[in-house]
């Protein structure tokens, strides 16, 4: 791959300053570029590293003094990360699956492929599923009975999606994803202690011991356009309604998503975040890493919570949280500010005690 300057630059959106007919065959840290390199020196801190590789080209801050560092050619924009979402892209080699149907992949009666899809080697596309136009479906995936794929779906190796699934347009799903699994549902045939405690907030009563009843999952799953699904995911299927993912939204890997969950658009759930059944998660909600969420609640829309937060209650619109449970952020920092004075305060009450009158 050689790309001139003047071509990335324009599909970033973006001018080049000094020699715009140079050739980049690939980017690179600053630090470790070569002369074919288009240097990342997104930041000031980024560029020092200049001197230490041999770029002659860079994308940089709006404002930089590109030639400063040396360089021969420079683009400037005033957002460098976005414009690193229009570079990867362009720079992207892709899957290096070979196109086409492999012919390992087993297409059942019934199935339907759109135009220009490829299925890679040992995948099972089931009787009735239907996958869009210009899909690629990588090696050993395997697509449920009645599912359907919109139009230019990527599905890395060995996902797996059930029966009766809805996935829209544009859809990527990275490696070992689930989605279509049966929900966590059960329930005894009298009261359980689980609903006895949860109750009395903590009294399980006289609850004897019983066994648990399968409810079975008798929803599917939709998934809505432009949605990035991470490595080994799990979104389990509803048990009379669909659990929804809503358009835009984008999930890291090792995510849960309970049953009848229903997710708004434009959200993203951020690595080992689990969601338990039924609730309900807006728009435009960020949740970091490992942060819970109880069952049946609701989320507003552009919510914040911060890494490992654990959301029990209902949480109103544009709030932004932090903690276990999970409160206001500011006032989570105040009081952990407050909780780390405590050593001192006992120290300072000893103190005084030691100074009674004792008399």
């Amino acid at each position: 791959m050689s790309i001139a300057l003047q071509q990335i630059a324009s599909a970033v959106g973006a001018t080049v300053h000094g020699q715009a007919d140079l050739r980049i065959t690939h980017v690179a840290e600053p630090k470790d570029a070569s002369e074919t390199a288009l240097a990342l020196a997104l930041k000031p801190e980024y560029a020092t590293g200049l001197a230490d590789g041999q770029a002659q080209a860079a994308v940089m801050w709006d404002g930089a003094d590109w030639q400063s560092y040396g360089l021969k050619a420079a683009i400037l924009v005033p957002r460098p990360r976005y414009a690193m979402a229009g570079l990867s892209a362009m720079m992207d080699p892709g899957p290096g699956y070979p196109a086409g149907i492999h012919p390992t992949a087993i297409i059942e009666d019934g199935a339907q492929l759109g135009e220009g899809a490829s299925v890679g080697a040992y995948t099972i596309i089931a009787s009735g599923a239907r996958v869009g136009a210009g899909s690629i479906i990588g090696p050993q995936c395997y697509i449920g009975v009645d599912a359907q794929l919109g139009d230019n779906a990527f599905l890395r190796e060995g996902v797996r999606i059930g029966a009766r699934v809805r996935i829209g347009a544009r859809v990527i799903i990275q490696p070992g994803a689930v989605i279509g699994g049966d929900g966590f549902s059960f329930v005894t045939p009298e009261k359980s202690g689980v609903e006895q405690a949860r109750q009395t907030l903590g009294d399980q009563g006289g609850i004897a011991a019983q066994a648990w009843v399968r409810i079975h999952s008798l929803g599917s799953v939709q998934v809505g356009d432009d949605v990035e699904i991470g490595a080994n995911t799990a979104i389990d299927c509803g048990t009379v309604r669909d659990t929804v993912i809503g358009d835009g939204c984008k999930l890291d890997n090792l995510v849960h998503i309970g049953h009848n969950v229903v997710v708004g658009r434009n959200s993203l759930i951020c690595g080992q975040v689990g969601i338990a059944g039924s609730s309900q998660i807006g728009c435009n909600v960020v949740l970091g890493g490992q942060v819970g969420v109880n069952d049946n609640i609701t989320i507003g829309d552009n919510v914040i919570a911060g890494g490992a937060t654990k959301i029990l209650s209902n949480v109103p619109a544009g709030r932004v949280l932090l903690g276990y449970p999970a409160m206001k952020m500011d006032s989570h920092i105040e009081i952990y500010k407050l909780l780390r004075r405590l050593p001192r305060l006992f120290k300072d009450v000893a103190a005084l005690k030691s100074q009674g009158t004792g008399d």
